[in-house]
């Protein structure tokens, strides 16, 4: 392959089989299970990038089942979400995901620098109440069980909220193992229909384990749980802060 060919063609790895395909990335039926509780502010800020800022001591964990997404499937995500700002503007950065798909894993990292990892998650549906586990190998690290649809929820506010600003870290490291690229980025989730919302009781159980460490950000208290299902649109991000200018 020729020199030309290669710039021409280049998209991801590998060069001529990617492990996903070019966007736009489209989700349907995306379902959302979402517990917002109370931890330690100390255990936030300790994982919370400057130049983002904590202001409260809340995290959102994440369970979220996807069915159809284009070019990347039919699979199932877990994670935390931590309410932040950045320049005065009110966001969520994401902290930690599992999900159990290479194509959103590859494409997740490289491309937006999601922190995704391989690992179980599952939502069930059982009689009155929606289980919700994830493993790491055969290690229970979260476990949560919410009501099933309690309450109806107006869905404008969801919407809103879907379509708030998102942000990660981007780490791609150098071949001599430092950091070639080091990114503070922005994105959020365009084209937002929301076909349901619903609050419920929910518990929530975090077990400490090295390789999925969600029990860092502790469990002090449950605020509310949401439950709410939503076509969206994945958009590219933004650099925001490039951490290497600093050097």
């Amino acid at each position: 392959m020729k020199i030309d060919e290669v710039l021409e063609t280049a998209y991801a790895m590998p060069l001529t089989n990617p492990a996903y395909p070019r966007g736009p990335y489209r989700f349907y039926n995306r379902e959302f299970i979402v517990i917002t509780y109370r931890t330690d502010i100390d255990a936030l800020r300790a994982v919370v990038p400057e130049p983002l800022e904590v202001d409260e001591p809340i995290v959102k964990y994440e369970f979220i089942r996807m069915p159809d997404s284009t070019g990347f499937g039919d699979y199932t995500e877990s994670g935390q979400v931590i309410p932040v700002r950045f320049n005065g503007q009110k966001g969520a950065y994401v902290h930690a995901m599992y999900l159990d798909d290479d194509a959103p894993i590859a494409g997740g990292r490289e491309l937006w620098g999601f922190p995704k990892k391989l690992a179980s998650p599952k939502i069930e549906h059982d009689g009155d109440v929606i289980l919700c586990t994830l493993k790491y190998g055969p290690a229970l690290c979260v476990e949560a069980s919410v009501g099933y649809k309690h309450r109806i929820l107006e869905t404008a506010p969801i919407a809103e909220a879907i379509k708030q600003p998102n942000f990660l870290l981007k780490i791609i490291p150098h071949v001599d193992g430092s950091p070639r690229v080091l990114e503070l980025v922005r994105y959020h989730m365009t084209d937002v229909v929301v076909k349901g919302a619903w609050a419920s009781p929910a518990a929530l159980a975090l077990h400490p384990h090295v390789a999925c460490d969600v029990a860092r950000l502790p469990v002090r208290e449950i605020i509310s749980a949401t439950h709410f299902t939503a076509d969206l649109t994945l958009a590219l991000g933004e650099v925001v802060f490039d951490y290497l200018d600093r050097k």
